[in-house]
């Protein structure tokens, strides 16, 4: 009888091309996720043109939407440079810029409850407010389900299962996590800007 022992070794080098079937796999994701975005930004701007400007507050203060805006944009930035630097075989700086990253998201999510906590409406307030805690709740749950990819590519890292050869993982979480902030923009834009401009 033969026997067969699993013992854990380090993650394959994938294809030979530049892009895994995995990195197919998140744009395929990536993609059915901006058509749910899509589709709750359609339902915003229909009821801007469809309702009176009353169905809406006040346009939003941006005391907390700006700089978190910022908080999100700069996490992107750091994880872009982790990703370049695992590329050249810098390990450290790749775990430092994908912890700086990892912080600065959860600094985000941290400041998006505030906020929350402060609005003077509420989902069941009316239309407005629905689509406001749906939209920016889903973006919330994406934002933390990036966190999580975040965490274990940095679990992954520390172990050194990452490395200049195989990072196929730190660049699908990457472009995850830059899809998860271009959607902030265009909810900031949306909640937060567009209602200062009609």
């Amino acid at each position: 009888m033969t026997e067969v022992v699993l013992t854990p070794g380090p993650l394959p080098v994938g294809p030979h091309d530049k892009k895994s079937s995995t990195w197919w796999g998140v744009l395929c994701l990536i993609a059915t996720e901006a058509a749910l975005f899509s589709y709750l930004e359609f339902s915003y701007y229909y009821f801007d043109v469809q309702l009176p400007h009353s169905w809406r507050p006040e346009p939003p203060k941006l005391h907390y939407a700006l700089p978190d805006t910022i908080v999100l944009l700069a996490s992107s930035v750091f994880v872009w440079i982790a990703e370049r630097a695992i590329k050249r075989g810098e390990r450290g700086k790749a775990m430092i810029n994908l912890m700086i990253g990892f912080v600065l998201g959860v600094i985000f999510v941290g400041v998006q409850g505030l906020e929350w906590s402060e609005k003077t409406f509420r989902p069941q307030t009316g239309p407005y407010g629905s689509l406001y805690f749906t939209t920016t709740g889903f973006h919330m749950v994406h934002v933390i389900a990036g966190l999580g990819g975040l965490f274990f590519i940095m679990l992954w890292l520390g172990m050194g299962l990452i490395d200049s050869r195989r990072n196929a993982a730190l660049s699908n979480v990457a472009i995850y996590w830059h899809f998860v902030d271009a959607v902030w923009v265009t909810l900031f834009f949306m909640f937060y800007i567009s209602p200062h401009l009609w």
